[in-house]
């Protein structure tokens, strides 16, 4: 097996927490020539810490290292570092949200394409062994009635603080504020001027729903519209009811909770004899399962409950192998950005719809 050489961007929490040391691991399949991130001293701690050979602050040297691909999980958006990183000819593992706007999709789409490079979207719960188990038993539903989210998130820091993250406060002048008129300049795209609680909500449908958003897509297929959406508490609480084909409902609810130290997220999926309740932990947890529960009726009318044996996997593992296949292969990609798309659309309906309410 011959290991890509990789470029990391970003060198944050979830590079910390589980991209590094879940690379680190996998050096049959790639090897991390180079990390980067503005913060220059963050570059050089991590990449003591991970034992990496080269480390930068400016992304555009790591791009012109030799390098087969690059993985972004850097504070968003992410559209300028993909763009660059098509054109320099490498393959692109974008972190989720990909982006904020269909204009940022369709160029990196379209950068993409022209290079003719993998383009995959970090949806690591498409890689869950739960979640694929979930969706088999989705795929035997007589006829699906209705699907429900409760994503109730809690303070990230709660379970940060169980990690050394390396941290520091070097970041050049003006970093900050470029990054803010960016994320501006996509909001912007997307909805125009709208109020601090639609944006809140927004950004927090792009970096934390959209896990919940795109498996409904893979188990229901693409959403055909979404009925209603209500927001509330500054932004910080979002419902929305959403129709799939076939006619089915779902009614998807993110709440924060940042005094709480449980995390709660879970998918329900019924049909008229089913249900199925699919459980994830935060995505700063390592070794934590996730749980698929089936309940359905004995053959005395009496409530059964089964919850299959989920393989210990770490779905983040799972797809950055997914990449090394699709790269050195030609695999087809799973959660290719093309169909990230998707995503993003119904992030921009469910506020406009809350919009068009107010």
């Amino acid at each position: 097996m011959k290991p890509i050489r990789l470029g990391v961007v970003g060198c944050g929490a979830i590079a910390q927490v589980q991209h590094l040391p879940n690379l680190a691991e996998m050096q049959e399949e790639f090897e991390v020539a180079m990390v980067c991130d503005h913060s220059a001293q963050l570059a050089q701690a991590v990449a003591r810490r991970f034992h990496l050979p080269r480390h930068t602050s400016d992304y555009r040297q790591l791009l012109e290292a030799d390098l087969d691909a690059v993985l972004l999980c850097h504070s968003d958006p992410k559209t300028e570092v993909a763009l660059a990183a098509f054109a320099a000819g490498k393959h692109v593992f974008i972190e989720k949200p990909v982006c904020f706007s269909l204009e940022d999709a369709d160029a990196m789409i379209g950068a993409a394409q022209a290079a003719g490079k993998v383009a995959q979207a970090g949806y690591m719960k498409v890689y869950d062994p739960a979640f694929e188990r979930a969706r088999r038993e989705v795929e035997e539903l007589k006829e699906i009635r209705f699907a429900q989210v409760n994503h109730l998130h809690t303070d990230n820091s709660h379970h940060l603080r169980q990690f050394r993250l390396q941290r520091f406060d070097d970041l050049p002048p003006g970093a900050g504020a470029a990054l803010q008129a960016a994320r501006q300049t996509s909001l912007r795209q997307a909805l125009g001027q709208v109020s601090p609680q639609a944006e809140r909500a927004f950004f927090i449908l792009a970096g934390s729903m959209i896990h919940d958003l795109y498996g409904l897509r893979l188990m229901l297929g693409v959403p055909q519209r979404v009925i209603s959406a209500d927001i509330w508490n500054e932004g910080w609480a979002i419902n929305a009811l959403i129709e799939y084909p076939g006619g089915v409902r779902c009614a998807a609810t993110w709440v924060e909770l940042p005094k709480l130290w449980e995390f709660r997220e879970t998918l329900e999926i019924y049909d008229e004899a089913v249900r199925l309740v699919l459980s994830y932990p935060t995505g700063f947890s390592r070794g934590q399962l996730s749980s698929l529960a089936i309940h359905r009726n004995d053959e005395e009318g009496l409530p059964l409950r089964s919850e299959p044996a989920i393989a210990w996997e770490n779905p983040f593992t799972r797809e950055l192998r997914h990449f090394h296949e699709c790269t050195t292969n030609s695999t087809p990609c799973r959660t290719p950005l093309a169909e990230a798309r998707h995503d993003v659309e119904l992030v921009i309906q469910i506020v406009k719809a809350y919009l068009d309410r107010v």
